[in-house]
């Protein structure tokens, strides 16, 4: 079982930043893949990015590239997503998820899921 929260949403103007955290707890955080994906009105949820718990290594979305940021602090159990350059495209609630399986994180299926943040981009 484990249990995550998202904060750090808000509103923004385009070009702006924001930083989003995602606690952990539960069981043992370090051993999960993480990523973070989100869903804007209207839309399916999409894949933004993931990382990987061993290597760090780091996937991203075509849209995001060059934009946003996915790092983990694992002993302090938390995963971040810095988003630079915000558009109004960005808008959307983005949700962390951590999975054993990188695969299928990659393509939405997450073993656990956080509630949500929303991010506002104004134009």
């Amino acid at each position: 079982q484990v249990q995550l929260v998202e904060s750090g949403g808000g509103l923004v103007q385009a070009g702006g930043s924001l930083r989003l955290s995602c606690a952990a707890s539960g069981r043992t955080f370090s051993t999960y893949h993480m990523g973070w994906f989100r869903q804007a009105p209207g839309k399916g949820r999409e894949f933004v990015a993931t990382t990987k718990w061993d290597t760090g290594s780091t996937r991203y979305a075509d849209p995001v590239k060059g934009r946003f940021t996915i790092s983990r602090d694992n002993a302090k159990n938390t995963v971040f997503l810095q988003m630079n350059g915000l558009k109004p495209e960005d808008s959307a609630v983005y949700y962390c998820a951590a999975g054993e399986n990188l695969p299928l994180l990659h393509g939405g299926r997450a073993d656990y899921w956080g509630q949500g943040t929303q991010v506002t981009v104004s134009s």
